[in-house]
């Protein structure tokens, strides 16, 4: 099992990061590997885990950032017809 350093693992996208992590269970739930082994991937997944959840709480933010400006920009904008022209 490749050990990732913390910059490499930041590096990540959140979706190449959660295939690395759902490798991992499935190399943990099948009891093959030795003890050292399992240790250092539970530690490895453990810091895969830790990255998805601050890029999805990053994504969070932004979506509500987004979600805020267009409500602030609403408030002052006429109505607009989203359907086009009849």
């Amino acid at each position: 099992m490749q050990v990732l350093t913390d910059d490499e693992i930041g590096a990540l996208s959140f979706e190449d990061a959660l295939n690395r992590l759902e490798v991992i269970v499935k190399s943990l739930e099948q009891g093959d590997l030795s003890l050292d082994d399992a240790v250092v991937a539970f530690e490895l997944g453990s810091k895969l885990r830790r990255c998805c959840e601050k890029k999805i709480q990053e994504a969070k933010l932004k979506i509500e950032k987004v979600i805020k400006s267009a409500q602030d920009s609403a408030v002052s904008l006429e109505p607009v017809n989203c359907a086009g022209p009849s």
